[in-house]
């Protein structure tokens, strides 16, 4: 109990570092300004056409590409560049507890602040649609006519027929938001283990080798760069759909009963054993790691 308090109070010290850290404000603000961005095509479309959308559907389309899930998770660099985190309190609290609560208490953080992260998103996404918004549990007329007419290709908003098919907008909020969840926190372990193994640079470099793995991996640039023929392309789905972290993180990429896609709870285990496997890597790393005080 005593460990775990003192875990608490690192983590409680490294949140202190929050106050008037531009490094943070400026993260919270680009965070805004893609919410902005993801969710201006959607209220343009419904202003448009006069339409409504359930409150969680811009939230929904923003998420059904890789390529916004890639810019989400760069934001993270900004939270963790400079991690593990040391100051002033760090030797006392490395007499008085060792490394074992040290080292808990920064993944106690990164498990934080990815979740206030994500929620963050999430709610600037429903206050700028609210106007437009409704809260029942249905899908809108707003998505069923980017769905079932082809607009939504063609103004780059992705409203899936089989997700609306398939889900409610809660449930489907819910599920988006856990692999989201999944991806950033598996991003922000990989950048602690090469912040430890290397150094800052190294961490930053590990997060874009990470996304531009899973960028490359989708099935699109697969096909076009291969050549790989239409009646085949199925194939190369599946294996980029087990195979690339990224297209865990995606909900279309999934098999909801009718292909061999990875289901939910697949992406869920995989990208869950994946963090732990993670956490226990920074946990032997800290054993070694060369502490340096200015």
């Amino acid at each position: 109990m005593n460990e775990f308090r003192l875990v608490c109070s690192i983590t409680k010290l490294n949140f202190l570092g929050w106050k008037k850290n531009s490094r943070i404000m400026l993260a919270f603000v680009l965070a805004f300004v893609f919410c902005v961005m993801m969710s201006a095509k959607a209220i343009m479309f419904a202003r448009t056409y006069e339409t409504t959308m359930q409150i969680f559907e811009p939230f929904v389309w923003a998420f059904s590409g890789g390529e916004s899930i890639l810019l989400a998770s760069f934001l993270l660099i900004f939270f963790f560049m400079d991690m593990p985190f040391l100051n002033e309190a760090t030797p006392y609290y490395l007499m008085r507890s060792g490394r074992k609560a040290w080292m808990g208490a920064q993944i106690l953080y990164i498990v934080t602040v990815t979740f206030l992260y994500m929620f963050f998103v999430l709610v600037m996404f429903c206050i700028l649609c609210a106007p437009l918004s409704f809260v029942g549990n249905m899908w809108s007329e707003t998505g069923a006519l980017l769905g079932y007419s082809g607009v939504g290709e063609d103004i780059a908003l992705p409203a899936s027929v089989k997700t609306m098919e398939m889900s409610k907008p809660y449930q489907c909020m819910a599920e988006i938001f856990l692999l989201m969840t999944l991806y950033t926190l598996l991003t922000a372990t990989i950048m602690m283990i090469f912040n430890l193994l290397k150094n800052q640079f190294g961490g930053v470099l590990s997060v874009f080798i990470l996304n531009l793995y899973g960028l490359l991996l989708n099935p699109e640039i697969i096909g076009r760069i291969l050549d790989i023929p239409q009646i085949l392309q199925y194939k190369s789905n599946v294996i980029t759909g087990w195979i690339s972290p990224l297209n865990h993180a995606t909900y279309y990429m999934h098999n909801f009963g009718y292909d061999l896609l990875p289901r939910l709870w697949h992406s869920y285990l995989i990208l869950g054993l994946w963090i732990l496997l993670n956490i226990f890597i920074i946990r032997k790393l800290a054993r070694r790691y060369q502490f340096v005080f200015s």
